[in-house]
Parts: structure tokens; sequence; C-alpha cells
């Protein structure tokens, strides 16, 4: 399977960069694909390093401007013009999508697959990875939005949340039939 990770690329502490490698080891030994930003730094890099250990290729899709960044020794690195044609590549690559911790261009980068998702136009599995409570505010809110009637579909058919990384990938295994 090729699993988009979406995922900061800033250097983070162990409470965030231990269940990422996790999650990265468990991705390469079970034969998987990660599909990423494609930078060598941070967050990113520690994910990119557990699965080429782990035995799993690596399929990069940077952008113009991080290009200096990007991981020298990927199986496939695709530079894209900019942030729109990087998401849009990143998607089309993958069987399925990862979001981790990470900032804003993380935050942009799961609306826009939920957002797909919700209108029809992906059946792609999504997990929301929420390590350490992470995004335990942005759960509430979808929650919330599903509640009071902003989202057409029921929030479980949109993404799954899952608290740690084996639960993460066993959730995407199964919905691809490989469990």
């Amino acid at each position: 399977m090729n699993i988009c990770v979406f995922l900061s690329a800033a250097d983070l502490d162990d409470r965030y960069t231990r269940p990422a490698r996790e999650f990265a080891e468990l991705l390469g030994k079970g034969g998987h694909t990660l599909v990423w930003g494609g930078s060598d730094v941070g967050l990113m890099k520690v994910v990119a390093d557990g699965v080429q250990e782990a035995g799993g290729r690596l399929v990069g899709v940077s952008v113009d401007f991080l290009a200096a960044k990007a991981r020298p020794g990927a199986d496939k690195m695709v530079i894209a013009s900019d942030l729109a044609e990087r998401k849009r590549l990143l998607l089309e690559k993958s069987d399925a999508v990862v979001i981790m911790v990470g900032g804003t261009g993380t935050l942009d980068e799961a609306t826009e697959i939920l957002e797909l998702k919700k209108h029809g136009r992906t059946e792609k599995p999504v997990v929301l990875l929420n390590t350490a409570g992470f995004y335990d505010g942005l759960k509430e809110q979808f929650r919330r939005m599903e509640d009071e009637g902003f989202l057409p579909r029921p929030l479980t058919d949109l993404v799954f949340f899952a608290e740690e990384p084996v639960g993460a990938l066993a959730y995407l295994e199964e919905s691809q039939g490989i469990a």
C-alpha cells in the first residue's frame, strides 16, 4: 500500500518522534511505501529514516521552494511547482492517508483530504494519529461540526482517530483487505 503521511518538518521532542518512528518501522516492515513531503529534516526525516531502515520504499513530493531540503536517496522524488500541486500529487500517489502532528501546512493537507471525502471525491481511508493528545481539540471541533449539522456524512466515514501507531496501520490494512 502507498501510504501518504502528512506531518511536520520541525525538529520535535521524543513524545512526537518516538511514535512517528514506531509507525514508520511498522510501515516499512509491512512492505508499504511512504508517500510524503520529501523533506530530509525534522519529523519528516525521522519517518523517512524509519521506513527506509525497515525495508520500505520512499516516494517524496517536494516543492520548488523547499527542493534544497529534499531527501537524497528516496526511491522517487518529484518536485512540484507549488503547494497546491504538491497536495494533488501526494494524494494521487497514495492509497491511504495518515495525518501526524504538524503545523498549519499539515492542517491544510488534512482538511483538504477530509473535504474531498466529505464530497465523495475520494474514498481513501484517512487516519488522524493523535500522538500525545495533540489533536484532542481538533477531534472535539470535528465532533461539534458533526453534532451541529456541518458534516453531510458521519465523522466516522471521514476519518479514523488512532491513539497509537499500531492502531493506525491496523486500520489502514484492514480497510484495504490486507489484515
